[in-house]
């Protein structure tokens, strides 16, 4: 029985590949990412699914003009579109594209980078072999020289540091644009949040698959162009909200089940680490450690900020005489390699004996 509007009664075969692209306001960049779809070598089925989030500019024709293009070359093309004059959201525009698509597995790309020709190959084939995991690569800045420590962060991260290294500032250690994932898993863990504006949709929806039992994984080849500029989404999201986030995932995941720690850093972000801690770990804290003579002779610190009586008091001594386990507050790669001397130094196992907050 042939299916209806089907010649020939050979019905499709399934899409193995969707590739997600959320569209706002792209028209410099989209031609450069179309062509780059267009350019994939991976000889699976493939489809394109596209939410225009209110793109105001000429976002609508350049995918119309790469729509026949890519039907052409046998990828097929959905569009999605929000007609209204405000546009939803970098998290609704993703939602949609997933929801709107059929493949078995979900390459999620930003309308402003560029893949490299294998991406999607090689993606697949991890995915297939890791199909509850959040599969990355590695990338190349755009331009070179913006974001250097954090580009060689996320290009350098060993396979165990991909689940410890979490908690830093930096965010996922595999970063979305790079993701790919199957269809099953991505619904397991719950879609993006829809808040908009100021929402870090990623880190989320990154945490949320970690507590989920998700893995993590990253083609250690170059396969995307992440380009960096200043109108990014990224960039509207406040500090302080990715910070409380960050706190209360340490919490969950690693606080609760120690008994005591210390945190590596006797200053500013030492301290604020402290004051953002819930009571019950607040008292967890049995020192702050440091390099710094001037703070470790003044011997401890006080919480001013407290409502008890005498207000807590906190030592303070060098990090050779703290006890592990530690909560790091230290910048990686910022001192010339001398912290991360200082650490090699303890031989203390990442994961067990400490974490990475900064």
């Amino acid at each position: 029985m042939a299916e209806p509007g089907r010649a020939g009664g050979s019905p499709e075969p399934p899409v193995q590949v969707s590739i997600i692209l959320p569209v706002h306001n792209s028209e410099c960049w989209l031609d450069e990412c179309l062509k780059s779809v267009w350019e994939q070598d991976f000889k699976g089925t493939m489809e394109l699914s596209i939410f225009n989030d209110a793109s105001k500019d000429d976002s609508a024709e350049i995918i119309e003009k790469w729509k026949i293009k890519l039907e052409e070359v046998g990828v097929s093309v959905i569009i999605g579109t929000n007609n209204s004059s405000q546009p939803r959201g970098v998290g609704f525009a993703k939602n949609r594209a997933v929801i709107q698509s059929s493949g078995t597995y979900l390459c999620f790309l930003d309308s402003d980078d560029v893949m490299m020709p294998q991406r999607v190959r090689l993606q697949h084939q991890v995915a297939i072999q890791h199909p509850n995991s959040i599969i990355g690569c590695q990338v190349r800045r755009e331009p070179l020289d913006s974001t250097e420590r954090y580009t060689r962060w996320i290009n350098n991260l060993s396979q165990e540091q991909l689940l410890t290294q979490v908690f830093t500032s930096h965010g996922p250690t595999v970063i979305m644009p790079t993701w790919f994932c199957s269809r099953e898993w991505f619904f397991h863990v719950g879609r993006f949040d829809e808040g908009g504006k100021g929402v870090p949709e990623d880190l989320l929806f990154f945490y949320e698959h970690l507590q989920k039992g998700g893995g993590v994984f990253r083609v250690n080849h170059c396969l995307l162009l992440y380009r960096y500029h200043p109108q990014a989404a990224s960039h509207s999201v406040l500090e302080e909200t990715i910070w409380n986030h960050r706190v209360r995932f340490l919490e969950d995941r690693v606080l609760s089940s120690w008994t005591s720690f210390t945190i590596w850093n006797a200053g500013k972000q030492g301290k604020k680490l402290y004051r953002s801690l819930s009571p019950a770990n607040q008292k967890k804290v049995s020192a702050f450690c440091d390099v710094d003579e001037k703070k470790i002779t003044k011997g401890f610190y006080t919480y001013e900020e407290s409502e008890e009586r005498p207000k807590p008091k906190i030592p303070v001594c060098h990090f050779r005489d703290a006890t592990p386990p530690f909560v790091i507050c230290v910048k990686l790669d910022m001192t010339g390699g001398a912290f991360e001397t200082n650490l090699a130094t303890l031989n203390l196992k990442e994961g067990k004996d400490y974490y990475h907050f900064n």
